[in-house]
């Protein structure tokens, strides 16, 4: 066994730390556009990944949806993750900029993930030959398509906690429905065990797979 036996996870990796990392920094660079400053004061604006790596979510849960289902028996697994959530005081947010603000603050990190999947799909497109086909590089970028594209599907879905309930949230405290918006507050806590639900039953492959592949085939045709 060999490096290269280890380019696809190592690939795989450094592209979820990029992709989770970015996801982070926009909520809170787009927060302090509207003028609050909580992320940058404590240093979550930084692009030193140790500031925004979590044990858990970085490092642990990756490597458990990456190497179960392959001990499982299927040909490889995918991974999946988290950077520490950057702080941003939502009210601040509402005060300068309303509730469109929020709305754009919450979706920050989602068109981060797909301007990148669609940027890196590009370059894709212009380094890939015959030749260069097989290298570290490219396995790389088309990790970066990947990655992005599943990041962003995940958090478009309205799970509590994730950054689609938190667009619907205020979406419709927008629109004056205070009972929508309540559902998704109270249901906040409960959003991991969704999603953990979505990842170990067969409503992954309505709801995440085949997103993902109607979005890959659309970059990557």
């Amino acid at each position: 066994m060999n490096l290269t036996d280890f380019s696809p996870i190592i690939a795989s990796i450094l592209a979820l730390l990029i992709a989770i990392i970015g996801h982070e920094i926009m909520h809170g660079w787009v927060a302090y556009k509207y003028g609050d400053s909580t992320a940058k004061s404590m240093g979550r604006l930084s692009l030193n990944p140790l500031v925004h790596i979590d044990p858990f979510g970085s490092i642990l849960v990756p490597l458990m949806t990456y190497f179960i289902p392959v001990l499982l028996g299927a040909s490889s697994g995918f991974l999946f993750g988290w950077a520490k959530p950057v702080p941003v005081n939502m009210q601040t947010v509402l005060r300068n900029g309303g509730y469109n603000a929020a709305i754009q603050v919450s979706l920050a990190g989602i068109v981060y993930n797909l301007f990148s999947a669609t940027l890196f799909s590009v370059i894709l497109t212009s380094l890939y030959t015959p030749e260069t086909r097989d290298s570290f590089l490219i396995l790389l970028i088309l990790s970066l398509v990947q990655i992005n594209v599943i990041l962003a599907v995940l958090n478009l879905l309205p799970i509590p906690g994730f950054d689609g309930a938190h667009f619907v949230g205020y979406l419709a405290l927008k629109f004056k429905l205070y009972k929508v918006a309540q559902f998704f507050a109270k249901a906040e806590p409960y959003g991991m065990i969704v999603i953990i639900i979505i990842l170990m039953t067969p409503l992954k492959i309505p709801l995440i797979f085949w997103p993902t592949q109607m979005l890959l085939q659309l970059l990557l045709s």
